[in-house]
C-alpha cells in the first residue's frame, strides 16, 4: 500500500541559524531565519518511507531574531539583511531550494528515526547531503525533527561580508526542521 504525507509551514518550522566570522566578528549578528514557505512530501510503501522531498521557496527568507552585534537589528536592518541574502542566493534565478531522497535504499532506519541520503540543490548546484531525521510517537501524531549543517560555498554562495571582510556571515549555517503529522486512521 502506498501512502503520501504532505507537510508545510502550517505543520512545523524550518529555521536557519547563521554565525559570524572575521577579525571583527564580535560586531556582527548571529541570525535566526525562518523559511516561511516550504512543502515536504514523504511517500510510504507499506510501513516504510520510500521517498522524501523538501521544496523551499528561496524568497520566503525572514529574519526572526539576532544575537550579538553592537545593537539589535531594527526592522529596516532586517529588511536589508533579507535583501542581501536573496542576492547571495540569486533568488530570482533560483526560486527553490530542494532536497530529494528519491529511493527506498536512500532512506535507512536508525535507532530514533531515519537517515536520508539525497541531493540538496541550492542556487543551481546539487550535492549529496545526509539528514538524520528523528521521529517521536506522540500517541495520535508523529513529531519529526532534524538538524543539519550546510556550507554555503559548496553551493556557490559567497557569504555576505562588510568592512572589507572584517565581519562576515560564517560559511557554515545550521538548518533545523520540526513538524508534527497526525497518524492516519
Amino acid at each position: 500500500m502506498t501512502n503520501v504525507w504532505t507537510l508545510d509551514a502550517g505543520d512545523g518550522e524550518l529555521h536557519i541559524r547563521t554565525g559570524v566570522a572575521g577579525r571583527a566578528a564580535r560586531m556582527g549578528h548571529r541570525l535566526l531565519v525562518a523559511m516561511t514557505r516550504w512543502q515536504a512530501t514523504v511517500s510510504w510503501a507499506d510501513a516504510q518511507p520510500a521517498g522524501a522531498e523538501l521544496v523551499v521557496e528561496t524568497d520566503s527568507f525572514e529574519v526572526v531574531s539576532s544575537e550579538g552585534g553592537v545593537a539589535g537589528l531594527s526592522g529596516p536592518e532586517k529588511a536589508l539583511v533579507r535583501s542581501n541574502a536573496l542576492k547571495s542566493l540569486d533568488a530570482r534565478r533560483f526560486p527553490e531550494i530542494r532536497f530529494i531522497a528519491d529511493a527506498p535504499q536512500r532512506i535507512a532506519t536508525t535507532d530514533d528515526g531515519y537517515r536520508l541520503t539525497g541531493q540538496l540543490a541550492i542556487r543551481g548546484r546539487s550535492r549529496e547531503h545526509v539528514i538524520d531525521l528523528r521521529t517521536e510517537d506522540l500517541g495520535d501524531s508523529w513529531r519529526m525533527s532534524a538538524e543539519s549543517r550546510v556550507r554555503q560555498s559548496d553551493y556557490g554562495i559567497k557569504p555576505y561580508s562588510l568592512l572589507m571582510g572584517s565581519v562576515q556571515v560564517a560559511d557554515d549555517v545550521a538548518v533545523s526542521f520540526t513538524a508534527v503529522h497526525a497518524k492516519d486512521d
